[in-house]
């Protein structure tokens, strides 16, 4: 049984199912992901947890689509019950910036340096609502600019990315994916390289678009601090394929896959009387040398002979979704904290 399965929900505003996504190489294509599969549903929030490379912004990629030229994604993307994969480019611009939008990892690069803020923000606007008059884009960029806190909007509308913080810019960034209510917005790390204070208010603007306008959000991120206190559900994934799905609670408190245990346990804990942070052993394998069977069996410290002969079927476990041989047997709770 494949995972879009086991977590689907009825009339998912997203259902990702057996996604794939090719990279070419000199000796052929080489899978950067792998039957991936989630569902999002209106007014939740889906955390997607793992280290670098292990294909968290490539799907999100996907469905917004935008893969880098030369890449090639199979399988389904439904959104609101309509597929969007291979869908032409004419129809995803509809899409793209209206009913999904994208808050992307780095707001200075994100940002036109050349073009005022304000600018950039009616650009978004226009696209997609031409009838608008010149004074109606200026309003409702400077509502959106209230909206995401940024002070004295009707004087910072005609100020330039370099004039404005990080803080203040990741909020234009939001204030842009924001602009024409999107059903879906994708937020790809974007509470990287802030303080605490300014990750704090992010995560409420976060909120409060959930809460008051019923926005559904796919967080990408390394913080599973960010999740534990944003996210509805998780999906931890490892090197291009999901390695356990669910609810937040069921995940954190009883992980089921040995790498989901070994990223909490390596989360530091002012309660813990430890002198040393745990570390899972060894380095994700690359991309044109991915091992047999459970990709994480090189790492595991409960890999058995049959984890590098052939990948695990996805099980359920109350709330939670996992793909481990032993997801039954190990108490990963126990035995992470046993090895700190």
């Amino acid at each position: 049984m494949k995972i879009g399965d086991m977590t689907a929900i009825p009339e998912p505003l997203l259902e990702v199912r057996d996604l794939r996504i090719a990279i070419p190489g000199r000796q052929g294509e080489h899978l950067a992901v792998a039957n991936i599969g989630f569902t999002v549903a209106s007014g939740e929030i889906l955390g997607l947890v793992g280290e670098s490379g292990s294909g968290k912004s490539l799907s999100m990629l996907a469905v917004m689509g935008l893969l880098p030229a030369g890449m090639r994604a199979s399988g389904s993307i439904r959104f609101k019950g309509q597929e969007i994969l291979g869908l032409p480019e004419r129809q995803m611009r509809r899409l793209r910036g209206g009913r999904i939008a994208m808050i992307f990892q780095d707001p200075m690069t994100a940002l036109n340096p050349v073009l005022t803020l304000g600018a950039q923000i009616v650009e978004t606007i226009e696209l997609h609502n031409p009838s608008l008059s010149s004074r109606e884009l200026r309003n409702r960029a400077i509502e959106l600019m209230e909206l995401v806190a940024i002070p004295a909007p009707d004087k910072r509308f005609d100020q330039y990315p370099h004039e404005f913080s990080g803080g203040m810019r990741q909020r234009i960034v939001i204030a842009i994916a924001v602009a024409n209510d999107p059903d879906l917005l994708i937020a790809d790390e974007p509470t990287t390289a802030l303080d605490v204070t300014i990750q704090a208010q992010i995560v409420d603007i976060l909120n409060r678009l959930r809460r008051e306008k019923g926005v559904a959000i796919a967080l990408i991120t390394h913080d599973l601090g960010l999740v534990a206190g944003l996210a509805d559900r998780i999906a931890i994934l490892y090197a291009g394929r999901i390695a356990e799905c669910g609810e937040i609670g069921a995940v954190f408190q009883r992980p089921r896959h040995p790498y989901t245990a070994g990223l909490l346990a390596a989360v530091p804990s002012i309660d813990a009387d430890v002198a040393r942070l745990y570390a899972i052993r060894g380095t994700p394998p690359s991309l044109a040398d991915r091992p047999p069977g459970c990709q994480f069996n090189p790492r595991c410290p409960f890999a058995l002979p049959r984890c590098a002969e052939y990948n695990p079927e996805f099980r359920r476990f109350g709330e939670t979704v996992v793909a481990c041989h032993r997801a039954e047997e190990l108490n990963l709770a126990s035995d992470t904290a046993d090895a700190r």
